[in-house]
């Protein structure tokens, strides 16, 4: 059989474009485009297979309304000779198209495959010569709500240092550049998930519970779908780690903490010092620039 008709650009040619590329939204672009051709790419080969499935039972329902197959029964005796022949020869080339197809198939994802492997691995080489050659800026502002609880908010950051506080922080890639300021949802009703449905995660765990969203960013990978925030595992001082997140708020990131299924913003006064405490040891090793502030 014919090969699909490819993509207008296929992924050989979306990766010329990023190897030629430096920053990260480009690279970023590409792979969402790569997504979105991939996607197509598997559309229409499930539409071929249905087609092809679709055109197997109408041959084989024509031949037998033709009495041309020995279950047909009594048909069979006024069917005219040859039958199981002609029904012979058109499922085998039915079977060469269905294997051409499943031969096609597995080539087209071998190379997509291929491609965001490349594009991962790419994204990896770069933030870490990014970070290797600058500090992102975080800027810590305490809101004191009384005695014992406090509200700590962070600046917002670019897209870019987004990025490299990700990997910074939970060792894995976001699937997307923008992810940290999309405050989109499919239902209104309901806040804004905090993973995008790719990257393994269906479209029914992208509101999963504190604890889900742990485990899932403590799970070995190189990219993770977050949306919305940003994470960081905080050590306790008998050992183990808290999970902070960075949640998105306009102009500013509010620290929470989880607590069971939930998290919570107003933070005893030792979790926000434990939580600054991190953040100025990753200054003083070089990783962050660090700026307190009390208000």
């Amino acid at each position: 059989m014919p090969a699909l008709a490819p993509a207008a650009e296929g992924p050989g040619e979306v990766l010329s474009r990023v190897r030629g590329l430096e920053t990260l939204e480009p690279t970023y672009e590409a792979w969402l485009e790569l997504r979105v051709q991939h996607g197509a790419t598997r559309a229409r080969f499930r539409e071929e297979r249905e087609r092809l499935t679709q055109q197997g039972s109408f041959l084989l329902g024509a031949v037998r309304a033709a009495g041309l197959t020995p279950e047909a029964g009594e048909a069979s005796a006024l069917a005219p000779p040859g039958g199981e022949g002609f029904l012979g020869e058109a499922q085998g080339r039915l079977s060469g198209r269905q294997a051409e197809l499943e031969r096609q198939e597995a080539e087209a994802e071998a190379q997509y495959q291929e491609a965001f492997a490349e594009i991962r691995a790419t994204l990896v080489d770069r933030i870490q010569r990014f970070l290797e050659a600058t500090r992102p800026r975080i800027q810590l502002l305490l809101r004191k709500v009384d005695a014992q609880r406090s509200i700590l908010h962070v600046a917002r950051v670019g897209a870019d240092e987004a990025v490299l506080l990700c990997f910074l922080w939970a060792g894995r890639i976001p699937s997307r550049y923008g992810f940290l300021f999309d405050d989109s949802t499919e239902d209104v009703a309901l806040p804004p998930p905090t993973l995008y449905a790719e990257e393994g995660v269906a479209p029914d765990g992208i509101r999963p519970s504190a604890a889900s969203l742990e485990a899932l960013l403590r799970a070995p990978g190189e990219v993770v779908p977050l949306k919305g925030f940003l994470p960081v595992f905080v050590p306790k001082p008998g050992g183990g780690e808290d999970f902070f997140r960075l949640l998105q708020r306009g102009p500013v990131m509010e620290v929470e903490v989880a607590e069971g299924g939930t998290f919570r913003s107003f933070l005893a006064r030792e979790e926000a010092e434990r939580f600054a405490g991190h953040l100025l040891r990753l200054k003083l090793a070089g990783k962050i620039d660090l700026e307190l502030e009390a208000g």
